[in-house]
């Protein structure tokens, strides 16, 4: 699974669930006609419609003519079960607070944005090498994602183009979407505008029909990057597809710092123009390391080799870059024949 490098698992072990997947009951399912199953509705009052402080950017959502579908990255770290229930609040105020405000509001200048709760599977999962309750538990939390994504179409769509996004746990299950309802769909891959599947290893072949996006302007396509500091190697992300955020091209022209609009940092309270360049190598994308504060690597206890991917900063190191981009490729496809 992600992120199984030599010596992760024997050192994580301390999340992982006491018993096996079948020993635990999970929590109901989700009914999705219920507001409160949606972390995020373009008509109710909620984080993704957050704009950093101190900007001039505006939540346009109330004006948008296109949607944006969600999925949220692990925010469960528990050992307490394989999946999350959708009544904790703790994991929900987690949700909202360091996802939705972060990462999805990039999109609240584009569209509509649609992000759906779901029984997520505990960080854990993916470190379960030894039998298949990671599996397990990733397939369940899937199954939450595809009937938010099919209430989605029969509710709130009404033919309207789409932006499916996402980071990490939720690229796994955004990656599955594509195949299970564009890939053989072309009506609905006619809505496609673009697929964001940021944060996690998808292939240069990944689908028959949908390819990675070539430029700024292309539809109907999908990017992803995994962010590690430059000269760098990090293998659980290597070999995938890497679209480099500041040219928007899968070539491995270094972009100077020049073409980065501007980053956001966790404390989501400044804009910093120009804070990294970028380079595709090998499926990743290569930073020099900011000089400024707010855009963490990925750390866990006694783990220094993760400390070369800024996997939390994915999306806050080239946030005006994408929040750019989607409006961008939104206006591309209302261009089309």
């Amino acid at each position: 699974m992600l992120l199984s490098t030599g010596g992760v698992v024997s050192c994580i072990t301390v999340i992982k669930p006491s018993r096996d997947f079948a020993h635990y009951t999970p929590a109901t399912s989700p009914d999705y006609a219920q507001s409160a199953n949606w972390a995020a509705l373009p008509d109710q009052l909620d984080s993704a419609d957050a704009v950093p402080y101190g900007t001039t950017l505006r939540d346009q959502q109330s004006t948008a003519t296109v949607d944006v579908f969600f999925v949220h990255p692990t925010t469960y770290y528990s050992r307490g079960s394989w999946n999350a229930s959708l009544q904790d609040k703790k994991v929900n105020l987690f949700t909202d607070r360091n996802v939705m405000r972060k990462q999805a509001s990039v999109f609240n200048a584009a569209g509509r944005i649609y992000a759906p709760r779901y029984r997520q599977a505990t960080l854990f999962s993916f470190f379960d090498e030894q039998n298949s309750n990671g599996k397990q538990a990733l397939s369940l939390a899937y199954s939450d994602v595809k009937a938010a994504f099919q209430y989605y179409l029969a509710h709130y769509n009404h033919g309207r183009p789409i932006i499916i996004a996402s980071h990490s746990q939720g690229t796994v299950h955004a990656t599955q979407l594509l195949h299970d309802f564009f890939d053989d769909d072309p009506a609905l891959r006619k809505q496609l505008i673009a697929a964001y599947l940021i944060g996690y290893h998808v292939k240069t072949a990944e689908y028959k029909t949908i390819r990675p996006c070539q430029d700024s302007t292309q539809t109907g396509c999908y990017v992803s990057w995994n962010v590690v500091e430059w000269g760098k190697e990090f293998a659980p992300f290597e070999g995938g597809v890497a679209t480099n955020p500041l040219t928007w091209q899968t070539d491995t022209a270094t972009a100077p710092t020049i073409l980065n609009l501007g980053g956001v940092p966790q404390a989501f309270n400044r804009v910093d123009r120009h804070v990294v360049d970028a380079k595709v190598h090998n499926g990743l994308v290569w930073i020099h390391p900011p000089t400024v504060s707010g855009y963490p690597r990925f750390l866990l206890p006694g783990q220094p080799q993760l400390r070369a991917s800024f996997h939390i900063a994915d999306y806050g190191l080239f946030y005006l870059n994408l929040r750019h981009n989607a409006v961008t490729r939104a206006k591309a496809w209302r261009k089309q024949p």
